[in-house]
C-alpha cells in the first residue's frame, strides 16, 4: 500500500479533529439516553424476534455453508 499523499494526510487530520471535537457531545447524548432508558425501565411489551418454538440451533456446518453462500437441506 502506498503511503498517503500530503492531501490525504490533511484530510485525515481534519476528520480526526472533527471526530475529536464531536466526541464529548456524542458521549453526552449517550449518557442522557442511558439515563432515560434506566428511568423508563422495562415496562414495554417486548416481543422477542423468534419465539422459543421457532428457535433454530446453529451448527458449525450451517455457519460454514452460510459463509460459502450455500444452503443446507432441512
Amino acid at each position: 500500500m502506498a503511503p498517503p499523499t500530503p492531501r490525504q494526510q490533511r484530510l485525515r487530520a481534519r476528520f480526526e479533529g472533527l471526530v475529536g471535537f464531536a466526541a464529548p457531545f456524542l458521549d453526552g447524548i449517550l449518557a442522557v439516553g442511558e439515563r432515560v432508558s434506566r428511568i423508563a425501565g422495562r415496562e414495554d411489551d417486548y416481543v422477542p424476534v423468534r419465539a422459543g418454538a421457532d428457535r433454530v440451533e446453529l451448527t458449525a456446518a450451517s455457519i460454514d455453508a452460510d459463509r460459502r453462500g450455500e444452503r443446507l437441506s432441512d
